[in-house]
């Protein structure tokens, strides 16, 4: 199995994803991982965004499981109050490998969401994470 974080925000960073909501909104994507023969480490993030630790099953892309967990949470949280009948995540993502003796400070990062974001905005997170693994981007993509 592959070791994986995934990270992605709310459609425009729209802060919908309160207190209520997120707690069942990450069992169920567990639920899609599992349905996926993938396995959720833990699942955390703050009214705008989400960020996942698994592992990723060989038998599917890890870009189709995150396609998969997107779409099918996006249709499952319509479902949850009228107030998200317009919800969408955003286009893009964030899908890096992770090595297993990494997964414990993973786990715990993801865990302490809340309190990050209390000095950090998502943009600034998310840009400090792509730099940390060395990726190349376009900020005119990253932000829909």
């Amino acid at each position: 199995m592959l070791s994986a974080h995934m990270i992605f925000s709310t459609k425009y960073r729209r802060p919908i994803l309160d207190s209520e909501i997120r707690p069942n909104l990450y069992a169920y994507m567990a639920g899609i991982l599992r349905n996926l023969e993938c396995q959720s480490i833990t699942i955390g993030g703050t009214e705008d965004h989400v960020h996942i630790a698994c592992n990723l099953t060989k038998k599917h892309a890890p870009m189709k499981v995150l396609e998969v967990v997107k779409k099918d949470s996006s249709k499952w949280i319509k479902t949850q109050a009228q107030k998200f009948d317009d919800f969408h995540w955003q286009d893009g993502y964030g899908l890096f490998s992770v090595s297993p003796s990494h997964l414990p400070a993973l786990r715990n990062y993801v865990l302490n969401q809340e309190e990050h974001h209390k000095t950090e905005t998502f943009e600034e997170e998310f840009l400090r994470i792509l730099k940390k693994y060395g990726m190349t981007y376009d900020e005119r993509y990253l932000w829909d």
